[in-house]
């Protein structure tokens, strides 16, 4: 499968108390394998959705996305499981390690209940030597710094080598000499795996550096320039 993503004319709504939100207006996007790209915009710009829906962790109102020629907005929901494990990794601003588990075992969660056609241990062992942790792997969440368990997030969004790296204000919980490390290794990940990273920041100086800037406001794309990277 061509490892491209598509939105065409993409819309999503919210209806609560009576009331509905357009999030996203009419969205088309075309984002080529392995861009790096930064999306950036004020709060409630649909930064956040526009990421949820390109991840598969929502559905689109209306309009449709590909992946390739493959559109994930038809699929069903046992079938947008097994696509999203296959392409998709995800980091937060919130690392969502699990508290009670070691940095190794919170790496290999999303291989669980999967059958892999390798040694899940072995490969979370180099993963988490890749982002500097090898001697960190029996530590619990709880002893370790910030960008020790954003470090521990990056190496579990790895762990099924995705197609492309969805990261929601990675370092937005980071100081700036921590985020700027953070912003490395994605970097750096980028080019040496050819993983595609969408990354949403509030940062201008971060989303400076990426291949392409996508600026939304009020659900739609404004801008879609170069960056210099």
């Amino acid at each position: 499968m061509e490892h491209s993503i598509q939105c065409m004319e993409v819309e999503k709504q919210f209806t609560g108390d009576g009331i509905t939100t357009n999030a996203l207006h009419q969205v088309n996007l075309k984002l080529k394998k392995g861009e790096f790209v930064a999306v950036v915009g004020p709060s409630g710009s649909g930064k956040s959705t526009l990421l949820s829906l390109l991840g598969t962790l929502d559905r689109p109102t209306n309009g449709e996305i590909l992946y390739g020629e493959q559109s994930v907005s038809k699929m069903k929901v046992n079938e947008i499981a097994d696509f999203r494990f296959e392409n998709i990794g995800f980091i937060f601003q919130q690392f969502h390690l699990l508290p009670t588990l070691t940095a190794l075992e919170n790496v290999m969660v999303p291989l669980f209940s999967r059958r892999v056609p390798y040694n899940k241990k072995e490969r979370a062992l180099q993963l988490l030597e890749q982002v500097g942790l090898k001697d960190k792997l029996n530590s619990l969440p709880s002893q370790l710094s910030g960008g020790q368990q954003q470090r521990v997030a990056i190496a579990r969004a790895l762990i099924h080598e995705p197609h492309w790296l969805l990261a929601d204000e990675p370092t937005g919980n980071l100081d700036s000499e921590t985020g700027e490390v953070i912003f490395q290794l994605v970097s750096q990940l980028n080019k040496e795996k050819g993983c595609g990273v969408i990354f949403v920041t509030h940062d201008p100086l971060l989303a400076g550096r990426a291949d392409r800037i996508i600026e939304m406001k009020d659900g739609e794309i404004i801008s879609d320039a170069a960056g210099e990277r």
